[in-house]
């Protein structure tokens, strides 16, 4: 055959292939999900159609079209201005966002080795994507712009704070830099991106394989029933049936911690739990985190800024690293003192014992417990019967009826990405929709530990018409054992309330547009505030009943449980104080430093005099939250603490289910958070500033005086 009919055969074969490549993709999007108009109820994620093999194409898909609507803004030949660039740009992307939030919930909640995989190979697509989006220079020009003309627009409070927050955007994100430094920025981007991913895989293989097993019986000596039950349930789990088995997931942890007279196993417990990616194995976290804490500090100098945490604080109510460390130094003070007072009681109790040994952090719950039981009588397994999930569940729904008229209604139609989950429709008094909400409570090996609150969309407003939010709550509660339902500790009700609360602002967030800017010192007060409501007597009369014979909760139970609400203040302040001190230590570097991250987490508990029988609540191997969004902000919780006792003042002036209070609260806060300046929304709310008063007098921590 000549080699001209040869070409052409092979030209119009390529020509062939050429026209059927469209056709296939358009076959591969028709059978993807995301690309299809959802038909399910309230457009809720179609999880019964979604397979692993459609993320790739939906992302990438995602990136091209909001890339076309950026760059249709960035030509715009009209002279820019607020409609035609930032509320464009605020309602670009919306394609892949809903693909986001789907994935990155199944990647916390319900993983597996091909989502990780998949996420490590997303996640410098989605930088260099964000990148090219801050780096655009046309597009920069067009909001610095309008920027420049803020004085002379007429804008509603919220579209004020939306232009403000894009223009700083674009600035903290490197607009002003030079193409070198730009380019610098793009690596550092990706390599964080990266290193988050990895620390966040090596912790989940840590916290699935920290456990101890015990195969004897009399290996379980003060175990109650119900944990010896709990324990024998998990080791089903394992497969390890006949045996028990106690993970460092904190419902397992903490009882065995609580309970057992064993101080051999109580320490290999806890070490399994506090020495979480610092085993120098393959699961080891302390050189990717010395690689975070030195990029971020190198991309901190690149955008101006002494260190990361300044960075990060200009955006924060605190707005600098000394405001938050004389702050958290102010509460350090007395917190120390009282848990210092916490462990020589313990230590007389070991000493009366005969125990001959010190107070180490191991022995702390166990003797708080019962030190506990000779100053109030009572413990944690007194009350886990009054609070069985489903009842502290129809609780919360309570409380939200009699402040809100909220209407909660399960819906049985919707699919699930694990059988677990519950979903809730959630009405107005008038039975008009607000939104949908998805709960999935119970611990398993794809599921990060902890507790969190998300959502697969947000609200916003498209063509005059509100898009319902979609929120997800997801916790590690105490798992059903022994015929029992699930039976949850004081600390696990306080959680429920607490990331209820985080839905509650997702569910009544009313803002016109998609963009939020939260400061993360304020986004714990809808959460934290919702905590006030957990064991008021009224409260409890309401939701705490046994789950056997359904009796409320007798009153010199209550009684018991006010007595001791300062109970252990000492000890959770400072493990969490210390926390904070640690996050703030890793981000005020400036990344010249030589580190050896054991000797420098042992060096800053030296020098805020931490007691060696307090561990930090997070040690920086598995100190998840700064690897994420609380990086240079852990302080938040108690930051926000300030803010939720002192609102909290306000329903009790008014009564602690006031409607009118509750009315203000929702639409001034839980409506509004992120549409305009915290501080503003917070003292029309509350008509002042915030007072430090009621937190110090909630942790036992004012002076005498002030009492």
């Amino acid at each position: 055959m000549k080699q001209k009919s040869v070409l052409k055969i092979v030209a119009l074969l390529a020509l062939g292939l050429t026209l059927l490549q469209p056709i296939a993709a358009q076959e591969a999007q028709n059978d993807n999900p995301f690309f299809q108009a959802r038909t399910t109820p309230f457009q809720a994620p179609p999880f019964d159609k979604i397979v692993i093999g459609h993320f790739l194409p939906a992302f990438k898909e995602g990136i091209k079209r909001e890339q076309v609507e950026i760059d249709a803004i960035a030509a715009d030949r009209q002279e820019p201005n607020f409609a035609n660039t930032i509320a464009t740009m605020d309602h670009s992307g919306i394609f892949l966002n809903d693909v986001s939030a789907v994935f990155y919930s199944l990647l916390s909640a319900d993983t597996n080795a091909d989502i990780q995989a998949l996420a490590r190979e997303v996640s410098p697509l989605l930088s260099a994507h964000a990148d090219n989006i801050n780096l655009n220079e046309k597009l920069f020009a067009r909001v610095k712009a309008v920027y420049g003309q803020r004085q002379n627009l007429t804008l509603s409070p919220e579209e004020d704070f939306l232009l403000e927050n894009t223009y700083k955007g674009f600035i903290r994100s490197g607009a002003l830099l030079d193409p070198a430094q730009k380019e610098r920025l793009r690596e550092l981007n990706r390599e964080l991106s990266l290193l988050g991913l990895k620390f966040g895989e090596n912790l989940l293989a840590e916290t699935n394989s920290s456990r101890i097993v015990i195969d004897s019986p009399e290996n379980l000596a003060g175990l109650p029933d119900t944990v010896r039950a709990m324990g024998a349930e998990t080791a089903k789990q394992l497969e390890l049936a006949g045996k028990w088995a106690f993970t460092v997931q904190v419902p397992s942890m903490t009882p065995f911690l609580q309970y057992s007279t064993r101080r051999d196993l109580r320490e290999q417990l806890h070490r399994a739990y506090f020495m979480r990616g610092d085993r120098d194995n393959a699961n080891d976290n302390k050189e990717i985190v010395k690689k975070i804490v030195l990029l971020r500090a190198e991309r901190a100098k690149l955008l101006g800024y002494p260190t990361h945490a300044h960075f990060v604080l200009e955006e924060r109510m605190a707005k600098d690293p000394e405001t938050v460390m004389a702050f958290l130094k102010r509460l350090w003070t007395p917190a120390l003192a009282r848990s210092q007072n916490e462990a020589s009681e313990m230590q007389a109790i070991i000493n009366r014992e005969k125990g001959g040994f010190q107070l180490a952090s191991w022995d702390w719950w166990h003797y708080a417990e019962k030190l506990r039981q000779e100053k109030y009588a009572f413990d944690d397994s007194v009350l886990r019967p009054y609070f069985a999930l489903e009842n502290v569940k129809k609780g919360i729904f309570t409380l939200c009826e009699k402040l809100y008229g909220l209407q909660f209604i399960k819906l049985d139609n919707l699919p699930l990405y694990h059988p677990e989950v519950q979903v809730y429709e959630v009405r107005e008094g008038s039975g008009s929709h607000v939104g949908l909400l998805y709960m999935d409570f119970h611990p398993r090996p794809g599921k990060r530990g902890g507790a969190w609150s998300g959502g697969f969309r947000r609200a916003y407003y498209e063509k005059g018409k509100r898009v319902a939010p979609i929120s997800t709550l997801v916790c590690n509660f105490t798992r059903p054992a022994a015929g029992a339902p699930s039976l949850l500790s004081i600390d696990e009700v306080n959680t429920f309330f607490h990331e209820f609360g985080h839905s509650l602002n997702t569910l009544f967030s009313n803002g016109v547009y998609r963009s939020r800017s939260v400061p993360r010192d304020a986004v714990e007060l809808p959460s934290q505030i919702m905590e006030n409501w957990a064991l008021e007597p009224e409260m409890l009369n309401l939701y705490a009943r046994h789950y056997m014979t359904g009796e409320v909760i007798p009153a010199a139970l209550v009684e018991k449980l006010k007595a001791s609400s300062l109970f252990n203040q000492g000890f959770e302040t400072v493990e969490y104080l210390a926390a904070s001190f640690l996050d703030m230590a890793w981000h005020t570097l400036t990344g010249n430093e030589t580190i050896d991250v054991r000797k420098f987490e042992a060096d800053t508990m030296a020098a805020i005099k931490l007691i060696p029988a307090i561990v930090p609540r997070y040690r920086t191997t598995y100190f998840n939250h700064i690897i994420g969004g609380y990086s240079a902000g852990y302080y938040s919780y108690i930051w926000s603490g300030v803010l939720d006792k002192d609102a909290y003042e306000a329903f009790k002036e008014k009564g602690i289910f006031d409607r009118a209070t509750a009315k203000s609260f929702r639409e001034n806060m839980l409506a509004k958070l992120g549409t305009e300046d915290a501080l503003t929304l917070y003292k029309r709310f509350r008509g002042a500033e915030p007072k430090i008063e009621p937190l110090l007098k909630s942790r036992g921590l004012l002076p005498e005086e002030k009492k």
